[in-house]
């Protein structure tokens, strides 16, 4: 079954309007964005976190507000998809400054004081491993240019294929910009989320599983200055995704054919 046949298939077998099956979903797809960046909290631990507000003993404060803090940036996404609020740069720096709202550092440059919480850009350059980003001073033109090319095809009748096309190349150019200087990965998915979210389309994950392979797809992308390669890597992603949440869908609904269990007191 190809892309646009599991998108179709997932969104026929109504999965959404099972019952927390949504917020099920929005808490995995924050456990897996912040486990990528450094979070020690399991999927339980965050399902407690989010749903009972119970931070986990024994685990960094840092952790739990990065994930309270994702949460909330990602309800913040949806609800903006769903009024179908025009891609823009204050709209991607509202996002991060959600991200990093409780988390976020003070950085003092010899350009002033930066306040990381506020969606401010970054005013020096950065690197990730081997990774080079653009010199600051391009930052802000180069977004601007990024978010001017999502609204001209956000502006076109595109296919579900070309709808998640671009959710995936959004994604990838605003990580490789690097705009800011904390959250940048969780930014750029949500970024991601925030355009699929926009053509009522299943919401992707990267999980944490595939961490290494992501960071090597994204070098081998610049490196190889061809998008196919990262466009192939989420494809694969979205579809482990979408058939997985089919299956469990499918298999819920099977009637059982184990035995009755009896309660033991």
């Amino acid at each position: 079954m190809d892309l646009v046949q599991l998108v179709i298939r997932y969104k026929a077998l109504a999965i959404d309007e099972v019952i927390n099956h949504e917020k099920f979903n929005h808490i995995s797809i924050v456990h897996h964005s912040t486990k990528i960046e450094g979070s020690t909290l399991t999927e339980v631990e965050t399902q407690v976190l989010l749903s009972d507000g119970l931070t986990p003993k024994g685990k960094p404060l840092q952790d739990s507000l990065m994930v309270t803090d994702h949460y909330t940036a990602l309800l913040f996404t949806l609800q903006e998809a769903k009024i179908k609020r025009v891609v823009s740069t204050k709209l991607i720096q509202e996002i991060n400054s959600i991200v990093v709202k409780n988390t976020a550092r003070i950085y003092n440059t010899i350009f002033g004081t930066i306040d990381a919480s506020i969606g401010a850009f970054r005013k020096g350059n950065v690197t990730a491993g081997s990774s080079y980003f653009p010199n600051f001073d391009k930052v802000a033109d180069l977004t601007q240019k990024m978010t001017q090319a999502i609204q001209e095809q956000m502006q076109q009748p595109i296919s579900i294929l070309e709808q998640l096309h671009l959710s995936f190349v959004a994604h990838f150019n605003l990580v490789s910009i690097h705009p800011f200087y904390d959250g940048n990965g969780r930014t750029s998915r949500l970024l991601m989320n925030y355009i699929q979210a926009y053509y009522g389309l299943p919401l992707a994950i990267v999980y944490n599983e595939s961490k290494a392979e992501y960071i090597e797809v994204l070098i081998a992308t610049r490196e190889q200055d061809d998008i196919e390669v990262f466009k192939a890597f989420m494809t694969t992603e979205y579809a482990r995704m979408l058939t997985a949440e089919i299956q469990k869908f499918e298999d819920m609904k099977k009637p059982s054919k184990g035995r009755d269990f009896t309660l033991l007191f």
